[in-house]
């Protein structure tokens, strides 16, 4: 499930507690992993996407124009530029939106390389035999599906093709979106930004960082002994690896055989 966008500058909602436990005065290893990989799936910051693999749930595809826009809808379904406010030093990899109406959520066709950009008024993405995009399809036809092909020159780029084998791109002057281009250039690339929590990679390596992230004292409490530094860095590499629950038998069985030689 989605959950509902946030915007730089918005104030973050404070969660409520639950009311405590006598569980809750000694919190387990369990539950702290927990924390740890719920605060993972929350991640909304944005980064860029550089596979079409990667592009999946929020995104914001920035044209290259000057200034910079993206690809925005209104609530009837108009196609039309939108200048992009949170960007640093105009490189367009730092884009995020600010307004609603500039981001899509892409869904893959499964079985295929096609993608489907839904809008925030819950309508597809469309581009017409003439080049023309609109909004206000609910389901989607193959003038709802798009194709993204990483730019042979600019790395963690795309060129967005349509179901009619023409680029997406802009007016040099950034005021109109077609989708009629014949061939790549420079106006047809795009990048696009997405939620870091979507991104697989990214989202993997987080949850690696997340299984990684125990302390000592937890992992001596499960245990039943303090440890030495080897034996703290094997259990730590066992949470990794995904042999956790044996190395803990072997170094209890080794704290037991330490204790009566």
């Amino acid at each position: 499930m989605v959950k509902p966008l946030a915007f730089k500058g918005d104030k973050k909602a404070k969660k409520r507690k639950a009311p405590s436990s006598r569980a809750d005065e000694h919190p387990s290893t369990d539950n702290k992993s927990k924390d740890v990989a719920f605060d993972v799936q929350e991640d909304d910051s944005w980064v860029t996407a550089d596979s079409p693999s990667d592009i999946n749930g929020p995104i914001v595809i920035v044209l290259r124009s000057t200034p910079l826009t993206c690809i925005a809808c209104d609530a009837g379904g108009k196609v039309f530029a939108s200048e992009l406010e949170n960007i640093v030093d105009g490189d367009p990899a730092t884009a995020e939106p600010h307004d609603v109406r500039q981001v899509w959520i892409a869904s893959r066709i499964a079985g295929t390389d096609n993608i489907g950009f839904k809008g925030h008024h819950q309508r597809y993405l469309s581009c017409d035999s003439i080049g023309k995009f609109s909004a206000r399809t609910e389901a989607m036809s193959p003038e709802e599906s798009f194709v993204c092909i990483p730019s042979p020159d600019t790395p963690s780029t795309f060129n967005i093709k349509t179901a009619r084998e023409n680029f997406i791109y802009v007016t040099e002057d950034g005021t109109e979106i077609r989708g009629d281009a014949d061939c790549i250039s420079f106006n047809t690339t795009v990048y696009v930004r997405m939620q870091a929590r979507f991104k697989p990679k990214l989202k993997a390596s987080k949850e690696l960082k997340a299984k990684e992230k125990i302390s000592r004292k937890e992992l001596e409490e499960t245990v039943g002994r303090r440890l030495d530094d080897d034996e703290v860095r094997k259990l730590k590499k066992a949470r990794v690896q995904g042999d956790y629950h044996e190395a803990v038998l072997d170094v209890r069985v080794k704290g037991k055989h330490d204790k009566y030689s």
